[in-house]
């Protein structure tokens, strides 16, 4: 008999996360292994046990669920991490699965479409918006993304100001999901400092807001697409 599959459920809603592991246990092919209530916690016990599958929240404290995303799918590369968010965000997806996610899901799914996300996962392929793709097909839809994303920015104008070391420090944070907490941490700089580099690079680049941020950043090859290299962060409670 085939060994089962060991799933461990990062969740900080103690109603959800016991009501998959309810939906989860019926089936005798899944097994969980462990619950954790945040992203530190989350790191640590996947190091520890190894599953292969994590379902991970996106809001927890300690530290977000795409950065305890990044960190997994970084150091186990075996290991299939599923998003599970309340919102319906494609920005969020993006960013999940540019973190090393295998597939994104709202909290509204059904289990049987979970279950059977699980198994899909398991054998190395992905789920993005509900389609099945290799991970040679996730890397064109992100680099598609980007390029369909960024089409207002003015690329050839020549008016871009060059960031300073300090805010391209702070940008490649910002790309990774970081919020001000964690970045002034790692940086050892100040909150207030980094909402003062956020304001420069927000004017530099000419755009709105961190998201355009991060896509511009990563758009114009500042970034590299398949950039990890960020370690993990101390707390991010935001």
């Amino acid at each position: 008999m085939d060994q089962p599959i060991r799933i461990m459920i990062a969740e900080d809603h103690a109603l959800f996360g016991h009501g998959l592991r309810r939906v989860l246990t019926i089936e005798p092919d899944l097994v969980v292994v462990a619950e954790v209530k945040d992203g530190a916690a989350a790191v640590a016990a996947a190091l520890e046990l190894i599953p292969d599958v994590v379902l991970m929240d996106v809001n927890m404290p300690e530290m977000n669920g795409l950065m305890a995303t990044q960190i997994i799918s970084s150091a186990l590369d075996g290991v299939a991490v599923i998003v599970l968010t309340a919102y319906d965000d494609e920005e969020q997806m993006f960013f999940a699965m540019r973190a090393g996610a295998a597939a994104y899901f709202v909290k509204d799914v059904t289990p049987e479409e979970l279950i059977g996300a699980i198994r899909t996962v398991c054998t190395g392929r992905y789920i993005v918006g509900g389609k099945l793709m290799t991970r040679e097909q996730v890397q064109r839809w992100l680099a598609d993304w980007i390029e369909e994303h960024t089409l207002h920015f003015s690329q050839d104008s020549g008016a871009l100001t060059p960031l300073s070391t300090r805010e391209m420090e702070v940008l490649e944070y910002l790309v990774q999901g970081a919020s001000n907490k964690v970045i002034a941490a790692s940086l050892g700089i100040s909150q207030q400092t980094v909402k003062n580099h956020m304001t420069n690079i927000l004017r530099k680049l000419g755009v709105g807001d961190r998201t355009e941020a991060a896509v511009a950043a990563l758009r114009r090859g500042w970034i590299p697409l398949h950039d990890t290299r960020m370690p993990p962060p101390a707390s991010d409670q935001r």
